[in-house]
């Protein structure tokens, strides 16, 4: 047997968010996307904890929400008044942020801990659909300014250290991010035809490590990359994911929000 198969205990899974509270607000356009992020316990272990990478948080180094208790961050304006009560109290983990900033300052990226921000929407949205008793403690890893593709993929081999745990690591953002067309309800090729390469790219086997890394590297030659993600924010997290792996993943949704095509992946073992 694979020892090292066997030691790996983590749970790794990118998904999208959908468009910011909507998700919790039964928005018709969220329909596939709420059932999938609720059925995903069924699909996973049961984590220890949880550590979030957000499309919505950015620093200049990599940075851990490390209180016991943060706060939520509405990040979003102009939505219903309900949109603005959304309460979900998951514990801090500041046991766990600190040994992951221990890990990263092994490894060379410097890194820090921040105990007055608290969860945006990118963590408390998906998490209230696919945890809703919120006792699972949550550490909240931020990206790097500057969103360089290598630098996200080598933060998720640092999180290798930790692979043997029992913990799920969520990169939340979406796989289009084009603000400009969500809704349109006309067939869009360019979001298809991206949304094609993405899918093979993460999912294929025959394509070598070294070629899956190049590629999501070099993200930008892929067809109508930049109209998919005129800023990469909401990709990005993905980068993480499969630095922690390094293998291919499993699609686990794919379909249709806000009227575009998007995807999630899974890796676990």
């Amino acid at each position: 047997m694979d020892e090292n198969k066997e030691a790996f205990n983590m749970t790794v899974l990118y998904i999208p968010h959908g468009g910011g509270p909507l998700p919790l607000l039964n928005h018709k356009g969220h329909g596939e996307l709420i059932q999938f992020l609720k059925n995903v316990p069924e699909q996973i272990q049961p984590p220890d904890a949880i550590v979030v990478i957000s499309a919505h948080w950015e620093q200049s180094i990599p940075t851990l929400i490390a209180s016991e208790s943060p706060p939520l961050i509405y990040d979003y304006y102009g939505f219903a008044p309900e949109a603005y009560e959304i309460d979900y109290p998951a514990p801090g983990d500041p046991g766990l942020a600190g040994k992951l900033l221990s890990i990263f300052e092994k490894n060379g990226i410097p890194s820090q801990l921040e105990k007055k921000w608290g969860f945006d929407h990118g963590m408390y949205v998906p998490l209230k659909l696919m945890y809703p008793d919120a006792r699972i403690p949550c550490v909240q890893l931020s990206m790097i300014n500057g969103l360089d593709p290598l630098q996200h993929i080598n933060l998720g081999r640092a999180l290798k250290e930790i692979a043997t745990e029992k913990i799920l690591v969520l990169g939340s953002g979406f796989s289009f991010h084009n603000m400009k067309t969500f809704g349109q309800t006309t067939v869009d090729p360019k979001n298809i035809e991206f949304d094609n390469w993405l899918s093979e790219t993460m999912t294929d086997p025959e394509i070598s490590p070294s070629d899956r890394e190049d590629k999501l590297i070099h993200w930008e030659e892929a067809p109508h990359a930049r109209y998919c993600h005129p800023i990469e924010d909401h990709l990005l997290p993905l980068h993480v994911c499969y630095g922690i792996t390094e293998t291919p993943a499993k699609m686990v949704f794919n379909d249709y929000v806000l009227n575009k095509k998007c995807c999630a992946f899974l890796w676990q073992r």
